[in-house]
């Protein structure tokens, strides 16, 4: 039996990809992690403030479905609603770019 690792059959299918599918799948990737990151940064800043999912969505004049949608990665927030989820959680948004 012919084994391949992980690596090797992402790496083999990567190299099948033309550049357009390749640029499409690294955007998609893109989108995927920005996601994850923002769920990550939702739900630290509400159970840090000891909030339950339905008090944030009160204070930051949502629902709690949004609220859940971006902590389970199926939503990326817009710059608004992050500032509504600093101030909600009594912090404050800065932004940066980082290389």
């Amino acid at each position: 039996m012919n084994t391949m690792s992980h690596d090797e059959v992402f790496g083999a299918r990567l190299a099948q990809m033309t550049d357009a599918e390749r640029a499409e799948y690294e955007a998609a990737y893109e989108e995927a992690g920005l996601a994850l990151r923002m769920a990550e940064l939702f739900y630290a800043a509400r159970t840090g403030a000891g909030l339950t999912q339905t008090e944030l969505a009160r204070r930051m004049g949502t629902t709690q479905p949004t609220i859940a949608k971006i902590e389970g990665g199926g939503r990326v927030p817009t710059v608004d609603m992050l500032d509504r989820l600093a101030r909600a959680v009594g912090q404050r948004l800065e932004v940066s770019l980082v290389a």
